[in-house]
């Protein structure tokens, strides 16, 4: 994993803190902006999350997925601070969570699973109450308001009392409020929940759109959901990290190299003969077609080597019709079911 960068951290008017100057509002934060190390939680003898270790840089969109009960929602409280670790340390923006609790709740927007949301209130009327708690400038916060219901796709319903929206909408709210304070790290735990297709394909969209200069988490169910927004995933079980990287890198860990499916017009001992000369080809499976008089074939090569282009010059030199050619990936749900399930039965 990449070490931390240098990290700058530009904010207007200071605070006194334990006998040292530290900046209020997060303005800019370059570098490593989440660093978390050796973090346990406990419940009395329940061990919730165990020795969890990662660092998230700035721009990056990072999924948290787990099975319920694997400690995700536990990391996540932490990381906003609204739990306290039994052992560890998070650092974000390179200042320690359990130090300076209150700059780092400025620089975090965090919208829970059910946000929580005063339903008698009108959305405008909410929205400002949080504008408030995040000690946005009288001056500004109409403004700031305005373009965050915008942004959410919420203005038309600003005058209603939130109590008579429909789920989705209030999950829009929910996500409004977590922008409110212009955060620079986003913390989202299943934000599309209630959400029809349509605004699925929205929330998504505009979550792609908040990753190109803010930190984002998220964590969801739907896991297709999670290979369409996110860059890389972290998949924690039982309390502990047991995989973190690209959802393709990841799956070739699992498979233990590349493999290429191929659909040839061929018979089998002529896809031996040609494919024998590539020697980075580990092994060959070969499968029956529902092509009639072709064969299909996984070819198998180690680590990260891409053998497409040799196999094409192998099966071209053999005279050998290439039909079909593609990359034979995991789903992230394949990946997924195979480290949690791995990881029950050790």
């Amino acid at each position: 994993m990449q070490p931390c960068r240098d990290v700058t951290f530009l904010i207007p008017s200071l605070l006194l803190v334990r006998g040292r100057y530290v900046k209020k509002q997060a303005a800019a934060i370059g570098g490593c902006v989440i660093e978390v190390n050796n973090l346990v939680r406990r419940y009395g003898r329940h061990l919730a999350v165990n020795q969890v270790s990662f660092k998230i840089e700035k721009g990056e969109i990072v999924g948290f997925l787990g099975p319920n009960g694997a400690g995700k929602t536990t990391t996540m409280n932490i990381l906003t601070g609204y739990l306290s670790s039994t052992e560890g340390n998070v650092k974000v923006g390179g200042m320690d969570i359990l130090e300076y609790p209150r700059e780092i709740k400025s620089i975090i927007g965090y919208l829970p699973e059910n946000p929580p949301l005063y339903v008698d209130m009108t959305v405008q009327e909410f929205l400002s109450f949080v504008g408030d708690i995040k000690r946005i400038p009288r001056k500004d916060k109409k403004e700031r308001i305005n373009k965050i219901m915008e942004t959410v796709v919420i203005q038309d319903h600003a005058k209603r009392l939130i109590k008579n929206l429909s789920k989705g909408y209030r999950q829009r709210v929910g996500l409004a409020q977590a922008l409110i304070g212009d955060p620079q790290v986003l913390i989202m735990d299943e934000p599309t929940a209630g959400l029809d297709p349509k605004q699925i394909i929205e929330i998504r969209d505009l979550i792609k759109e908040l990753g190109k200069d803010r930190t984002v988490i998220l964590s969801s169910h739907i896991l297709p959901e999670v290979s369409a927004v996110c860059q890389r995933v972290l998949i924690i079980h039982f309390g502990k990290i047991v995989a973190d990287g690209t959802p393709e890198v990841l799956a070739r860990r699992l498979l233990g190299g590349r493999h290429i499916h191929l659909r040839l017009d061929a018979s089998e001992a002529e896809i031996s003969r040609a494919l024998g000369k590539v020697g980075d080809i580990t092994g060959l499976q070969f499968r029956e077609s529902q092509e009639e008089g072709t064969l299909e074939v996984i070819a198998e090569a180690q680590g990260d080597t891409d053998i497409r282009r040799d196999l094409f010059r192998a099966l071209s030199s053999a005279d050998i019709p290439i039909l079909m050619m593609r990359s034979l990936d995991m789903s992230l749900e394949d990946i997924f079911l195979n480290l949690t399930t791995k990881e029950r039965e050790e």
